[in-house]
């Protein structure tokens, strides 16, 4: 049974692929119903949506952790942190709603899209091609995300301006752009050194991503002689040494 749960999760099988693109759409199918809950108050529906989530989220929680060699690392992993974070939220309201409000750190799931990226690269050929940009855009959205997630956290019970998931993400927005229109700020010091973390950090990512799109394409093959990664996609030689590269295309070499 383990072998059976550890090939779903780490094997290359057609099965297994589209295990993990599954709970890759129940991670985003969580993640929207947090935003949109976000916008009204929990009543018993929502909070049995809450419960039928908690206690899936907690099954693949522990199945990871069934199949995990290193239980101690499995912990201190950021993500599992979250997902710990996650489960105890959606299940807040079996014991109230105090803890309801931390359901939008379910967000920081976004993490795991990184290992998936790889499968992608590996499936399909515009993933491939477009790899750069893509990983530029989903630094700067997973960014975005989970710091919006942090501040709707921290706020939504002390900032009467943070009502709800989309104030948190307009606030994130306009300090990772530095527009800064001041209607809606975050006070005390924990609130200014959010701001100055969403600006420091979002406008680096921001410029990334920028500077990725105004880039020339190019192909990643790594140089037999100098190790230059990045080539011209038409280039025979290595602009770096000279040795002839042989990159791959759709044609062949």
């Amino acid at each position: 049974m383990r072998n059976t749960v550890r090939e779903l999760y780490k094997g290359e099988s057609v099965r297994a692929r589209r295990f993990r693109y599954g709970i890759l759409i129940f991670d985003v199918v969580t993640i929207l119903f947090v935003i949109a809950t976000s916008f009204s108050h929990h009543g018993p529906v929502v909070e049995a949506v809450d419960a039928v989530f908690g206690v899936v989220i907690l099954a693949e929680f522990s199945a990871r952790l069934w199949i995990s060699a290193n239980k101690l690392r499995f912990f201190t992993r950021l993500v599992n942190l979250a997902d710990i974070i996650a489960i105890v939220s959606f299940l807040a309201p079996l014991a109230g709603e105090g803890l309801g409000f931390l359901r939008v750190l379910r967000t920081l799931r976004l993490l795991r899209t990184y290992h998936l990226s790889q499968q992608l690269k590996r499936d399909f050929v515009f993933f491939r091609r477009q790899e750069d940009v893509i990983i530029a855009v989903l630094n700067l959205g997973v960014f975005i995300f989970v710091m919006t997630g942090l501040v709707y956290a921290t706020q939504y019970t002390v900032n009467p301006q943070i009502g709800n998931y989309a104030d948190a993400l307009y606030f994130t927005v306009t300090a990772l752009t530095t527009t800064g229109f001041g209607d809606i700020t975050l006070p005390g010091t924990t609130g200014r050194l959010i701001s100055v973390l969403v600006m420091i950090f979002g406008v680096t990512l921001f410029l990334r991503l920028v500077q990725v799109l105004i880039r020339p394409n190019k192909v990643r093959h790594e140089c037999t002689r100098c190790g230059l990664v990045l080539h011209d996609a038409d280039a025979v030689h290595c602009k770096h040494c000279g040795e002839v590269v042989h990159i791959v295309t759709e044609g062949g070499t």
